[in-house]
């Protein structure tokens, strides 16, 4: 009857299975042959219960089951083996003998989520070969005599139609072309790039003033570089990169510019440039830090983002950088920053500061009562030394004047006085275990 043709390919599921035979092209549409001979009551009819053929192998043909085991006009071929689970729900009823090669490349076609193809996949025609059964009554009337033209309807489907071609290279040179491919090919990068984090977004640009400088000598300075390059117009920031931990120079640097045309007339000029007896090499530069740092995608609250580039070998203010902080590293870091706050390190070292001083005050004041202990007891032994050789001298004298009897008084004098020496030694031993014990306070309190 010619009722499959221009039916489209509604449903591509690729490696397993093809779905048409739906005249509307909506995958709801389709009545079975006996809708055409019995009228709307046997639009479809029932399904096999207890198939004998299994869904096995490549090109197995089925009538779809439409949710009620009745089958319409649908059908599938499925693209992979052993798919037993359709056995019981789609009836087979052939097989593809020849042109498994179509059937592979319906299989690769480009769809949508809903499985359905971006470009139009149809059947052209059908053809009977060989037909071994008996027709059913009334079925010579339905034969056209030639195959139908397709209805505008049919060819509406809101696709690339199926004889158009997709051809972007049509008219173009070969050096177009490969510009093309080449754009197509970065942009699929990009996209990987994003996909993984590397990139805030896909169409992101690095910054049109910055040139990248390589090959350099490691004694060239940052100082070298801005004087040289500062011909071509007024830079802003020239920085040699340098390794974090030694400082050493990793022999390229970043030039930035104020203009992009001083930029790009240094790119020009400076190339394979004799700098430092090295030949340098000049390119415009890739890097997009500084447009990830302080575009939308930066992070807020002052937290550093976990891809953010950062030059620690250098200070504060500078542009560029080498290195990607690790998450693990950050998290790390964010820990002791939380478990040791600038507050708190302010504080324990004013207690250390506080500490300091009064070990100090107490180091001064205990040498103060040292010498002053010390200058004590050397004023008392003098004094002491000198209160005995005035007795003496007394005691000298008052015998030669006063003979026995002043022996007497002297001998009555030296017994009334050695009480007032024992009670002088007595509250001097006082004094300075009363000074020993304030110094060893002192000590024990350091």
């Amino acid at each position: 009857m010619k009722y499959y043709n221009f039916c489209l390919f509604h449903s591509v599921q690729r490696n397993f299975m093809v779905q048409t035979g739906d005249p509307t092209g909506t995958g709801r549409g389709g009545e079975s042959i006996f809708c055409k001979l019995y009228g709307d009551q046997a639009r479809f009819f029932e399904m096999e219960t207890n198939p004998r053929l299994k869904h096995r192998k490549v090109g197995t043909l089925s009538m779809v089951n439409n949710g009620g085991n009745m089958h319409g006009s649908q059908f599938l071929l499925t693209t992979r083996e052993d798919v037993d689970y359709l056995d019981g729900q789609h009836t087979v009823f052939g097989e593809v003998s020849e042109g498994e090669d179509i059937l592979n490349q319906i299989n690769e076609a480009i769809c949508d989520n809903e499985h359905r193809p971006y470009q139009d996949i149809r059947i052209n025609h059908t053809v009977v070969l060989d037909d071994p059964f008996d027709d059913p009554a009334g079925l010579a009337d339905h034969i056209p005599d030639r195959s139908p033209e397709p209805t505008k309807e049919q060819l509406e489907s809101g696709r690339i139609g199926a004889d158009e071609a997709i051809d972007d290279t049509a008219g173009r040179s070969h050096e177009e072309v490969e510009e093309m491919l080449q754009e197509k090919e970065a942009k699929a990068r990009t996209q990987i790039l994003e996909m993984v984090g590397d990139l805030p977004e896909a169409d992101v640009a690095p910054p049109d003033n910055v040139l990248f400088v390589c090959k350099l000598n490691p004694v060239t300075q940052d100082e070298d570089l801005e004087v040289i390059f500062s011909r071509f117009g007024e830079i802003k920031c020239c920085e040699v990169i340098r390794d974090q931990k030694t400082g050493d120079s990793l022999c390229y640097a970043f030039v930035e510019f104020e203009k992009p045309e001083a930029c790009e007339e240094a790119y020009f000029k400076m190339d394979n440039v004799l700098i430092d007896d090295r030949r340098i090499h000049v390119d415009f530069s890739q890097s997009v830090s500084k447009v990830w740092k302080g575009g939308p995608n930066a992070t807020k609250g002052g937290q550093k983002s976990k891809f953010e580039l950062k030059d620690k070998s250098k200070g504060a203010g500078k542009q560029y950088d080498l290195i990607l902080e690790d998450e693990e590293e950050a998290g790390h870091s964010r820990t002791r920053g939380r478990d040791r706050s600038p507050d708190t390190g302010h504080d324990r070292r004013s207690k250390d500061s506080e500490s300091r001083s009064r070990h100090d005050k107490h180091k001064k004041k205990h040498r103060r009562d040292s010498s002053s202990s010390e200058d004590e007891r050397r004023h008392h032994r003098k004094h002491h030394r000198k209160e005995r050789d005035s007795h003496d001298k007394k005691h000298r004298k008052h015998d030669r004047d006063s003979g026995d009897e002043s022996h007497g008084k002297r001998d009555r004098h030296e017994r009334d006085d050695r009480p007032k020496h024992r009670e002088h030694y007595r509250s001097r031993s006082r004094e300075k275990e009363h000074r020993h014990s304030r110094h060893e306070k002192h000590r024990h309190k350091h």
